[in-house]
């Protein structure tokens, strides 16, 4: 027999003779379920270790000189896409006006014909074809303002468009264009006619400084009048070019990009908390109104929100900064190449009157009063919060912690099944003594 070891005296794991074990039946129905038992609970376990998270987390925005993108669609089915003109402006004093990169203008079908779409073809009332056949010598008047700058002739006007931003340069209505050889030739007096009694829905995106500013639809071409912005409403309020009024649906609308549908699929469906987080809430908005002097305006409050897929780390700043963000194509800013996503959610208070002034009685309200006067049209006006939203993918578990699950499970159950099984052969024994007392 060998010689002890000096470690003998320290095992706490004693053992017997294989002589003085007793194996019973209910030992081996014990032992199967308890191995039953720990192959479920070991199968939760990885399962919980596999099972990703949402951990959002609220930080100040630290970022400087960003941009960011507005993406909408909204239909007007009673004022005409000649009509509308889409403006942007800020605080920094920014502006931009008729908004025409990255948007889309579908002229609609009047409202009593369905209001289906039109032919993509028909949409451009200003066609550059009646230009193509003038004389080479030949430079149009403008009707007393100078050229504008983007004129296709310096000094010139060739067509009836570029008459129309001449007006607007110096803040001068322009009408139908009565008097102007340039509408004339194009017909345009004719077009807007053929337009009148049509709708028109706005689809598309565009960028700008992430600082307080709105955006507004409102009816003629926009120019500034001193301090003031102003816009020709002489086409939009003539009572010969039919009952304009701004009635409107907002289809969507959103700050930013939109959540990925793959990226919906790899989370499980849209009833986790990781979409639920990220909701237009002006998407299928409709107002409606028979005033052509009404005016509309929802007031945003734009929150940044970022969205970072497991394993990636947190960095300072946006993916996009300053002058970087431009060089990126509408529609793609906000995404990362390793999977994450900077957007922004926002909510939203709207108001709306009539240019007409006067109080709610109509709506029950008699001591709310309205003053007179302004722009009618759809203005959203957003401010930016300093706060910003990080939702972040994480396991509810780390590996380490997924180890130490499986041995509890494999300790605690064999242990618990051990007691059960003694518990058994003790009350087995103790009958078995009765029974031959």
């Amino acid at each position: 027999m060998p010689p002890k070891s000096r470690f003998t005296r320290l095992d706490a794991f004693t053992k017997t003779v294989e002589d003085a074990r007793i194996r019973t039946t209910s030992g081996g129905i014990v032992t199967i379920a308890s191995l039953l038992i720990v192959l479920y609970l070991v199968w939760g376990e990885w399962s919980d270790y596999r099972r990703i998270i949402v951990h959002p987390e609220l930080i100040v925005d630290k970022g400087r000189g960003e941009r960011m993108e507005i993406h909408l669609n909204v239909t007007f089915p009673r004022i005409p896409c000649e009509l509308l003109t889409l403006d942007v402006m800020d605080v920094s004093g920014e502006q931009q006006t008729g908004v025409k990169h990255g948007i889309r203008k579908i002229q609609l079908a009047p409202v009593h014909a369905g209001g289906r779409p039109i032919d993509a073809r028909s949409l451009d009332l200003h066609a550059d074809e009646p230009a193509a056949h003038l004389d080479p010598a030949y430079c149009g008047e403008c009707y007393g303002p100078p050229a504008p700058a983007s004129a296709v002739k310096p000094g010139c006007c060739q067509t009836c468009e570029e008459v129309r931003e001449a007006y607007a340069a110096v803040s001068w209505a322009f009408g139908k264009g009565e008097g102007v050889e340039q509408c004339k030739r194009e017909h345009y007096s004719e077009k807007l006619e053929a337009q009148r009694d049509q709708g028109c829905r706005i689809e598309g995106g565009f960028r700008v400084n992430k600082v307080i500013g709105n955006f507004h639809i409102a009816p003629g071409r926009s120019f500034s009048n001193g301090m003031m912005h102003v816009h020709d409403l002489n086409n939009y309020m003539d009572p010969s070019q039919g009952s304009h009024t701004f009635t409107h649906t907002i289809h969507h609308l959103r700050f930013g990009p939109q959540l990925p549908d793959d990226l919906t699929k790899r989370m499980g469906g849209k009833t986790m908390e990781w979409t639920s987080h990220h909701l237009n809430p002006l998407d299928n908005t409709s107002q409606s109104t028979d005033d052509a002097a009404f005016n509309y305006m929802y007031f945003v409050k734009v929150v940044s929100t970022s969205y970072y897929p497991l394993g990636r780390q947190l960095r300072q700043g946006s993916i996009d900064q300053g002058d970087s963000s431009d060089l990126v194509a509408i529609g793609q800013h906000g995404l990362g190449q390793d999977g994450s996503l900077e957007t922004h959610q926002y909510s939203v208070t709207s108001h709306k009157r009539s240019l007409k002034g006067g109080s709610d009685s109509q709506e029950g309200h008699k001591e709310r009063l309205h003053a007179m006067g302004g722009i009618p049209g759809v203005f959203f006006s957003y401010d930016i919060s300093p706060m910003k939203v990080i939702n972040r993918e994480e396991r509810t578990k780390s590996f380490t912690g997924f180890l130490t699950g499986v041995a509890a499970v494999i300790g605690g159950t064999l242990t618990v099944a051990a007691a059960i099984d003694r518990a058994f052969y003790e009350g087995a024994a103790r009958i078995k003594k009765l029974h031959q007392g």
